[in-house]
């Protein structure tokens, strides 16, 4: 729930949007009340996040245990200047997704995720889709399988603040032009 409901988005359209086209997020994971946030790549597709990763470490040893997440995706649009130095804001649209994360044991399903992210940061660079093979049998330098994760979003919040572009700080602005 939203403290400051003015910021709060539900535009669906908007915030697929913004979690389709914004690169990183942020997965939280806790274990023994120890917080853990890794940055990832990652695609929302169908309502859910995915990311992929080695089978192993510590990210899959924490969720081997809670699989409880928080994946979080936000991005900064710029300063807002105001003569009143309480009322210099930040344009920005954060989302925070919270669900269960489970590995994908569906060979298709998965495949179909990753052909998502290959869309996603490398589009129309290959121009044959990911095969299956390659997703099956696919081992990290350090030799580890590759695990596609699926997080089941259960519940999704948005938060913006516009940009007001005629507010927009850049280097040289000073209050005297805004007074």
């Amino acid at each position: 729930m939203i403290r400051m409901k003015k910021l709060e988005c539900t535009n669906q359209e908007k915030i697929n949007t913004f979690l389709e086209n914004t690169d990183t997020g942020f997965l939280g994971l806790s274990l023994n009340d120890f917080p853990y946030v890794v940055p990832l790549n990652f695609v929302w597709h169908n309502g859910n996040i995915y990311f992929h990763g080695a089978s192993e470490g510590k990210k899959m040893e924490i969720l081997a245990e809670n699989q409880n997440v928080c994946f979080t995706v936000s991005a900064s649009y710029g300063t807002m200047t105001d003569p009143v130095p309480a009322k210099t804001d930040t344009a920005y649209m954060s989302v925070m997704i919270f669900g269960e994360a489970k590995t994908l044991t569906d060979l298709p399903k998965a495949t179909a995720v990753m052909q998502k992210m290959l869309e996603k940061y490398v589009p129309d660079y290959y121009d044959q889709p990911l095969s299956q093979t390659h997703v099956e049998r696919y081992r990290s330098s350090l030799g580890s399988k590759t695990s596609i994760i699926e997080i089941k979003t259960d519940n999704l919040t948005a938060k913006e603040n516009e940009l007001v572009e005629e507010k927009r700080y850049y280097k040289g602005r000073t209050v005297q032009m805004d007074s």
